[in-house]
Order: C-alpha cells, then sequence, then structure tokens
C-alpha cells in the first residue's frame, strides 16, 4: 500500500513520467497508470487491496435458508424446546428444504448472535460416556421438584429408556414416596415390558441401604431378577440422561401458564411427552425418542435361565384357602392351582402369553406351567403334587 502511495503521489503531485516512477520502483509503467486511475476515480480508497476471489462464495448458504434456520430457532425457543443445531437440521429436512451441515447452521446462528462461543467450557472429547445398547436395557429413574401457581410445592416421578431417551412416565405427586415408585414401575412394565436393569441416585424413594434395609423398588426388582444400579452420592452425571430430560421439562414448563393444581400441571406434562416421544427429534438418536424405542428389540432379564421378553406381563396377588389364585386372559378369568401348602402366601405371576410361572416372595418357583385357555381352572398335574 505504501508503494502504491508513493507512486501515484510521484505521478501526480511531482510531476514525474509513467516511465520513470515505473523504474524507480521497479514495477511496470502498465501497473503505475492503473493505479494513478484508480486514485482518480476514487480517491485513496480505491487503492485499498482487493480481497481476491468472487464477491460472493459458490458455497455460502442462500439467504433464504438463512432465514428459514433463524426462524426455526426463534420459533423453538418461544415453544421452550431445544433449538440446537441438530433439532434445526432435522426440522427443516421434514420441511423439504435441503438442509446445510451442522457446521452451516452453528456458524448461522453464531453469526445473526443466537449463539455465544464459549471457549472455556470442558471439550465433549474429554467426556466419558456410556450408553444402553438396545430398548429396555437400562431405565433411568429421578423425582425433580415444581410449584403450581399457588406456590404450592409438587414433584414430579420421572423414568426414561437410557438406549432411546423415550419419556416412559412423567407423573407428577404432591410428595414422591417409595411405594408411587412401585406403582408407577408396575405400570409401566405393562405397556413396555421388563427392564433388564434399573438406574437411579440414592434417594429415600429408591434405597434405604444407608439405614441398612431395602426399598420396596429393590425387593421387587430383586425378585424379577432386574439389576438395579446406584449412582455415586453428590454425583448427579451418572444419571445424565434423565437429568438432562428434567432440565428440557422445566425450560418447556417455564414456557406455559403456571399450573392451578396437580391434574393441570399433568395434563401439560402429557401433552409435553407426547411431543417429546413421536415429534420432537433427539440429539443422540436423531430421530422422536419413541421411534427409535420402537425400531429395535428389546432386552430382558432372566429367571431362573429364561429370559422374560417384552411382552411377559407381571401381576401380585395372595394365595387363597383352596391354594388358588386367578388369572385373567383374553378377558376370561381363569383359577390356578398352586397347592394347599402355600396358602395365603403372596406370590408373583409372570405370564408370557400362554407360558404361566408363579413365584413366591423368596423368587422360589412355585409353578411353571402352559394356560390352557378353554379350561376354568388350572389343575396341578399329578406329578406335581
Amino acid at each position: 500500500m505504501d508503494l502504491v502511495k508513493y507512486a501515484v503521489t510521484a505521478v501526480l503531485v511531482e510531476k514525474r513520467s509513467v516511465r520513470a516512477v515505473a523504474a524507480s520502483t521497479g514495477r511496470s509503467k502498465s501497473w503505475v497508470h492503473r493505479h494513478v486511475q484508480l486514485y482518480r476515480e476514487g480517491g485513496e480508497a480505491a487503492l485499498a487491496p482487493k480481497k481476491p476471489g468472487p464477491k460472493v462464495q459458490p458455497g455460502q448458504t442462500a439467504p433464504e435458508v438463512e432465514d428459514a434456520i433463524v426462524a426455526l430457532r426463534k420459533q423453538l425457543s418461544e415453544r421452550g424446546w431445544d433449538s440446537g443445531a441438530k433439532t434445526i437440521q432435522w426440522h427443516l429436512t421434514q420441511d423439504g428444504v435441503d438442509a446445510p451441515a451442522l457446521s452451516t447452521i452453528h456458524r448461522v446462528l453464531r453469526r445473526r448472535g443466537f449463539v455465544t462461543p464459549q471457549p472455556q467450557k470442558r471439550p465433549r472429547s474429554s467426556w466419558i460416556r456410556f450408553e444402553s445398547s438396545l430398548p429396555n436395557e437400562t431405565w433411568q429413574t429421578d423425582m425433580t421438584h415444581w410449584q403450581l401457581a399457588n406456590d404450592e410445592h409438587v414433584e414430579i416421578i420421572n423414568f426414561i429408556d437410557d438406549y432411546s431417551r423415550a419419556v416412559l412416565c412423567s407423573r407428577v405427586v404432591k410428595v414422591a414416596l417409595a411405594a408411587d415408585v412401585v406403582r408407577l414401575f408396575f405400570e409401566m412394565t405393562d405397556i413396555y415390558g421388563l427392564p433388564a436393569s434399573v438406574l437411579s441416585d440414592n434417594g429415600a424413594i429408591y434405597t434405604t441401604a444407608f439405614r441398612g434395609g431395602h426399598s420396596g423398588l429393590e425387593i421387587e426388582l430383586a425378585q424379577l431378577g432386574i439389576r438395579f444400579k446406584h449412582g455415586k452420592p453428590y454425583h448427579p452425571q451418572t444419571q445424565g440422561k434423565v437429568e438432562r430430560y428434567h432440565q428440557t421439562l422445566k425450560k418447556w414448563l417455564r414456557k406455559q401458564p403456571a399450573a392451578d393444581g396437580i391434574e393441570d400441571l399433568q395434563s401439560q406434562i402429557d401433552g409435553f411427552v407426547k411431543d417429546y416421544n413421536e415429534k420432537r427429534p433427539h440429539q443422540a438418536r436423531g430421530c422422536p425418542p419413541m421411534h427409535a424405542w420402537r425400531t429395535l428389540d428389546k432386552a430382558s432379564p432372566e429367571f431362573d435361565g429364561q429370559p422374560l421378553l417384552a411382552k411377559t406381563k407381571v401381576r401380585r396377588d395372595r394365595v387363597d384357602h383352596w391354594g388358588s389364585v386367578t388369572l385373567r386372559y383374553r378377558r376370561k378369568l381363569h383359577h390356578i392351582s398352586v397347592g394347599r401348602p402355600h396358602r395365603h402366601k403372596r406370590v408373583l405371576i409372570l405370564m408370557a402369553d400362554l407360558d404361566v410361572r408363579v413365584i413366591d416372595e423368596d423368587g422360589v418357583l412355585l409353578r411353571h406351567f402352559e394356560l390352557d385357555p378353554t379350561r376354568d381352572y388350572q389343575a396341578r398335574s399329578r406329578s406335581s403334587l
């Protein structure tokens, strides 16, 4: 730039010839003449060096695509949903738009002021991750808090599938009790089958190991052969997936009108869970969570060397005075003989289609048989008496 100014000044101010200036600067006469002409047409600004290449890069994102990215970012944020690059890319694809790469979407958001660089954050490459390989391999569960419009405190019990991130249960209660966790667990098994393991923190509704006892859920899972895992105290990262769901749920709830009561809040959460599972793509799976849950075979626990498949139904009962329990199959009630020596015992009935197993509280198999749907009374064979 200094050499250009020198050459232009020498010609226009000192009135030296173009030939003489070219010789003294080591440049061609056409070079000196071109810069003199640029100065005459545009002044000193015209002498600034130009960036090589086309004014508009061939691969630059089209303005209408950038506008669509920004519009989706605003729309998702206003609704309380996650609005990162992966989510925006998925929505663009669903709308029939040729979505750009994730890095391009992120650059657009950063250029438009929606993303603030945070170089001080821990890099993702340093995280230690674990993830189930199949649906129902692990269910994560935790409880979180919320307030109603009248400042009344309530609690929300959540269960999610570790692999798919599908929300299996998100139930509002006044105060979360161990009995609520057991009840909700068996409600879920009627719909989704039995998990191979369950992961929770060390809250009193999940474990009483610190008091030297066993919680209701620990006892029930042990009877079913389901492994119950607990994270380290004061280390919520172990249950990171359900903790992340808490953040997403609360972010959405803050955008909604404050609920007047438990029923109102439960209605809001039910609508959220439906969209979360069926419509909203999860960044970890690239599709709605329940789609990922349905796609693969389900992991299952094993009892007595046999897997308890996803279709297995669980029912608790007490053996009556005559040594029988009842079981309903396709709306028809059947009476199952267990034996008078087991009168008044509490039992667990596991049914996978017509395969039936009756187990006592100690995990002892009392009877294993194939149900005959044509008979009301299922007697024990003489060989088992």
